[in-house]
């Protein structure tokens, strides 16, 4: 199989291609070049973490707003305070990148997801509101954009490294010696940490919204 970093690196800045399309492609380069720290990172990030222990710092404690369930009017805002929003209003997200993006194409902006709280967490804030309503977190679209999009960098930090040593160009394979001139590189950790950084500077796009036509009769493919 062929593979090119260079192209890897404009997929990951066209908002055409979707993360879950572009991941095969570089799980293949990064297994090409025996980067296995890079490919069990992508692989985990395409098929979801077993624990909120494994997943990256981006994945953890996301906010959101704090919402219950109403016979009348559906979901509206919880009468919660400030502190118990920081305690309950927030999420780790574990789930594949398939599953988050689909999150993303199905959502308007400025709108959200909604995700039940934990059973333990809402029978515990159940108690403090004096309320029985059944209690969600609405995470909004742009949180789970600004996940997907941190993912999506750090590959793109990781091709601009490949491409500096020397990796251009398309390849049916990689020698000894060229892997050898990459293999610090294989440290996924670096790369989605420089992209938590450095989010609002990297030419990443955010997941697209789906057309109208596309939301009613599925996405083209």
């Amino acid at each position: 199989m062929s593979t090119s970093v260079d192209h890897l690196q404009e997929r990951t800045q066209d908002s055409g291609d979707l993360f879950t399309e572009i991941m095969p492609s570089a799980i293949t380069l990064a297994t090409m070049l025996r980067h296995r720290k890079m490919a069990a990172w992508l692989r985990s990030e395409l098929e979801g973490y077993a624990d909120k222990d494994q997943a990256p710092d981006y994945r953890r404690d996301l906010p959101g707003h704090i919402v219950a369930k109403s016979p009348q009017y559906g979901w509206i805002p919880a009468p919660v305070d400030a502190k118990q929003t920081s305690q309950f209003g927030h999420r780790d997200l574990i789930e594949g990148v398939n599953t988050l993006e689909q999150v993303c194409l199905s959502c308007k902006k400025g709108n959200g997801h909604r995700v039940l709280l934990d059973k333990a967490d809402m029978v515990d804030l159940q108690k403090q509101i004096n309320l029985s309503a059944e209690l969600a977190i609405n995470i909004s679209r742009e949180v789970y954009c600004k996940l997907l999009r941190t993912a999506r960098s750090a590959v793109y930090l990781w091709t601009q490294a490949l491409m500096e040593a020397g990796m251009s160009g398309e390849h049916n394979h990689y020698s000894p010696d060229e892997r050898k001139l990459v293999e610090h590189l294989d440290t996924p950790d670096v790369y989605w940490r420089q992209a938590m950084d450095a989010l609002d500077t990297l030419p990443i796009p955010d997941v697209r919204e789906l057309g109208l036509l596309e939301r009613m009769f599925g996405r083209a493919g």
